[in-house]
This record gives structure tokens, sequence and C-alpha cells, in this order.
């Protein structure tokens, strides 16, 4: 079978396709709009279909939409209703529904030939869980599936299980009741722009104390049969709001510190609850936006009672073209393979890149090995550019479309996010050596999609403070050169030239704008920020007159 999944109903505009039940192509709007998260500056962004997305995962398949058996769209009007203070008592939210109602046609406008009939119809948070339950690397009768986000149809969330590819659903939480909202909620309060900008906050909070836990314990609690309530909170009464550009202040810290302190609770009790509820499995996979918190995730696998958790990289709404398609696909028959890795999205050959380098006149080289050309620039403290092979699906740059830098300088730190136009308080992260991680880092392993957080090592701490937060944790991904032999070299030749097996990792972007997605982009920030070497396939562009170690 051949099914294309499509989510364009909040944020994160993307397709999916998946054939015989494995994922050959996936890829986010905003990575061709170059809009970030698919959100327009005026229109909401359940106007902007992905139809660039779509029709490149097509193509690259060389699937024609009369070949498609279905096409799944990860929203179910049906099931919306107006709960009590929010949802459809928002007049937007109409609009939302009449639109989700009028996909099929809509979709069959932006991908002519399809017939309309073959548009169906999948619940929110179905789409979210067979993205996780479907995809997980040894996914099957033994995996309970939990989704926490800021809002499906009536939900916010779902807890069940997976039994021979079968979702079998244990709870829902109806909203009003939301820990998406209410994170997203604290997120503007702290006066940060986009509804996208959790991970901020929760970056923040390892800068303040919890002194507020037992405050949110009393207005945000779960219930005996897995479910949660989470009541209104006067913000303003326990730290003044933010202005976008004001002073962040330790008042804001401890309230980001305290909501995440409370977060963290409430997903170990429903984790808990749905253990017992779904006969003990070994593994917990999961999704939804609020999957992407790490620091969560991690307190989960270390205490939670699953010998393992797995996290869909592309856990946000985003993900949901990818589940859907795969649940549609179940139901046609097919049986779902897991997930390899994330990088689903465009690639390009040797020969088209170096006609990029050719068309932009710019001098290059090609080395023997591109990865040792790479760790000598890091080896010198510069920052490398690093583009290869297919690009991510999902929010993490995982060693595709990344900006690469030295973990032992403690300066690197603000360079990088002066480099990215970010925030000084936002930690960045390392890549690792997989049979090396053990040895700096405590938490779950192995971490390949960057979505814990893991301890580091006291020995390790003043080596690579570059990547140490100040609460002395680091968002690992381990690399493993049998899924990313390229990176694993890079990482080995680094490791021979300093004694460390680590390397910076960023997103390659700039603040406000989506990952770099094709050689043009690549090329244009490497023209405009302060980077060293561009490792553009098996190409190194160098900045002319600059070496690394300034």
């Amino acid at each position: 079978m051949r099914v294309l999944g499509i989510n364009a109903i909040f944020h994160d505009p993307a397709a999916a396709l998946v054939v015989d039940g494995r994922v050959v192509a996936a890829a986010e709007e905003e990575r061709f709009s170059r809009r970030k998260h698919g959100k327009r500056p005026v229109a909401f962004s359940a106007w902007e279909l992905p139809e660039l997305s779509a029709a490149w995962c097509l193509s690259s398949a060389g699937v024609r939409v009369d070949d498609l058996d279905a096409v799944a769209y990860s929203f179910d009007p049906a099931l919306c209703r107006e709960p009590e203070g929010v949802g459809l008592a928002d007049p937007w939210d109409w609009l939302r529904v009449e639109y989700a109602n009028r996909a099929p046609q809509f979709l069959a406008a932006a991908l002519p030939g399809l017939d309309p009939a073959k548009v169906r119809f999948v619940p929110h948070h179905v789409a979210h869980a067979a993205s996780a339950g479907l995809a997980a690397p040894e996914a099957g009768d033994d995996t309970a599936v939990l989704v926490l986000d800021g809002r499906g149809e009536a939900a916010s969330h779902l807890a069940g299980r997976y039994d021979g590819g079968r979702l079998r659903s244990l709870r829902t939480q109806e909203l009003p009741h939301s820990l998406g909202l209410l994170y997203e909620d604290l997120t503007r309060h702290l006066g940060f722009l986009h509804s996208s900008d959790e991970y901020k906050v929760m970056a923040l909070a390892s800068y303040g104390q919890p002194r507020h836990l037992g405050l949110l314990r009393d207005l945000v609690r779960t219930t005996d049969d897995g479910g949660f309530t989470v009541e209104r909170i006067d913000w303003a009464s326990l730290a003044k709001a933010r202005e976008p550009d004001a002073e962040m202040t330790d008042d804001h810290a401890d309230l980001a510190a305290s909501v995440q302190a409370r977060l963290e609770e409430v997903i170990l009790d429903l984790a808990r609850w749905l253990y017992d509820a779904a006969g003990g499995p070994s593994t917990l996979a999961m999704a939804g936006g609020v999957a992407l918190n790490c620091v969560a995730n991690a307190r989960l696998a270390a205490e939670g009672p699953y010998r393992r958790v797995w996290v869909q990289p592309a856990a946000g709404d985003a993900g949901t073209a990818l589940g859907a398609a795969l649940h549609v696909a179940g139901d046609l028959g097919d049986r779902s393979v897991p997930m390899r890795g994330a990088d689903l999205g465009r690639g390009w050959s040797d020969e088209e890149l170096e006609a990029e380098l050719r068309r932009a006149a710019l001098p290059y080289t090609r080395p023997e090995s591109i990865a040792a050309e790479a760790a000598r620039v890091l080896a010198d403290n510069g920052i490398v550019a690093w583009y290869q092979g297919r690009s991510e699906y999902g929010p993490r740059a995982l060693g595709h479309r990344s900006l690469l830098a030295h973990p032992g300088d403690p300066a690197t730190t603000a360079r990088m996010n002066d480099v990215k136009g970010r925030e000084q308080f936002r930690p960045i992260a390392p890549m690792v050596r997989a049979e090396r991680a053990a040895e700096i880092f405590e938490g779950q392993l192995p971490s390949p999609y960057m979505l814990f957080v893991h301890r580091v090592k006291p020995g390790w701490r003043d080596r690579i403070p570059a990547v140490t937060h100040v609460d002395g944790t680091a968002r690992v991904q381990t690399v493993s050169p049998d899924t990313e032999p390229l990176v694993a070299e890079m990482l080995a030749e680094f490791d021979r030239l300093t004694g460390l097996p680590v390397v910076v990792n960023t997103s390659l972007n700039t603040a406000g704008r989506p990952m770099v997605d094709t050689p043009r982009e690549a090329m244009e920030l490497f023209g405009s920020a302060p980077v060293d070497l561009l490792a553009l396939g098996p190409f190194a562009v160098r900045r002319s007159g600059l070496g690394g170690g300034r």
C-alpha cells in the first residue's frame, strides 16, 4: 500500500509517505516554504497545506498521485465539540474545523489527480500515538504509548497500548485540562513570542528554584483513573509578566523551575498508571509536543517503571503526518516497519552539490576525507557548517544539518549563541561516539535523537564545559558507526586529535529561521555567519583569509 500522511491543522505542516508499511520520505513544509513552523505572519497555519513537502515525498519515491491508496489527514473534525472554557468557544476554532471538513477538496486541489474519496481522517492523538507506537524499534505487543500535547480535537492526552499493531486506548483527558497549554501559557507569560518556544522555558528552569511547587501541586493534579486536572493559574501573582526584550529575573527562573518540576511529577504519575493499566509493558513510546521536553523524559526514564522509553524524534505535530500514514497503512493490511533513523528529508548527490558550488562561484576542494578535514578545523577551535545526506525530520539536528564546534573551550557556548542569534542562557548540545558515551554521561543510552538529558560525570565537566549546562547536564546525541558512519569518523578523528570523543552539535540555522535544507541555503548561511568551514557533502569550502583558532 502507498499512503501519504498530511498534517495541516495547528502548526508544523508536514507530509510523510509510507510504502508497504515502511517510511520512505517525510519532511516539514517549513524546509520548503522557509516559514518556521509553517506559521504565516497573519493567518493561522491551518491555512497552509504542505503542498511542497507532499509533492517532494511523492516524487522522491517515484509515486504518482493516482498510485496512492489513501491520503491520511491527522485530524478528525467529527470529534470536535465545545468543552467549557476552551476549544470551539474560540471563533478561530470554528474556522479550523470548517477547514478540516473541507480537507478532501483542498488536498485534491493541491495534488491534481487525487480522488477526494481516498482522504481519510485520523484522530489527532491516534496519529501521534501511531508515530511512536508503530515506528519505535522493537515495536510490538509489549509497547505502551503516551501522548501529551496542547490539544487535539477535544482532548490533550491519550494513554494506550498496541496489540497486534492495533491501538487499544485506555484513557484520554478532555480539554480544557492540558499540560501542553499550561506550558504554552507560561511561555507567553515569560515573554517568549511564539507558542513553540517552550524549549526556552525548559532551559531557563535550570537557573531557578521550584519554590512554587507546593501551590502547583494543588492546581495541577492527577486523578486515580489516569487523567489529570489543570486549574487556572494567576501567573502574575507568582512573577511579573515579562516583555519580550526585557531582562530575565530570578522570579522568572523560579516560576519556570516550578512548572517544570510539576510537569515531571505529573508525567511520572501518568506513566505509572499506564504501566499498571497496560499490564506492565517493557517499553513506553511517547509523542506529542510535551514529549519534546527532554528533561522530563530523562526523569521518566530514570524513575519510571519501564525498561525502555522511546520518543518519536518528530514528536510535535509534524510527526502526526507520519503517524496518520502508518495508522491508515495498518488499517489497509500493512505491517509497520520501525524507523531506522530521522534522515527522511531531501538530499543531493555529490554531482548536484558540486554543480551548486560552481554556480555560486565558491572556491572549494575535495579532500581525501571530509570527516578528517572537519575534525582538524574543530580541533583548531573553528566552527564547521556540516551538511551531509538527507535532512532530518523533526526539530533536532542530528548530524545532517548541523553547526559543530569544540566542546572544550568555555567560550564556545556564548560564541555559538552569538552566531545563531540566541539567548545566552540557552545550552548547546554534544554528540558523542556511542561506545564512549557511558564513560562520560549518566542516563538512558543509547540516545540517538537528542531527546533526553544526561548528567555529565564529574571528571568530564571541566573537560567539556561548552556542553555542560548550569545544572550539570547535557542533551546528548549518541552516534553509532553502523547508522552514521561519516559522523562517527569525524568524531573518531577529533578524539585522536584532542582526546575528546565529543563535539558540539546545534542546528544549522540562525534565530527565527528554519533549519537549512538546500545546498544554496547552506552556502548563504556560510556567507553570512562567522563559520570557518562548510563541509558540503565531500566538498570543503573555507572562509577566505580565516583559519580556526580565533
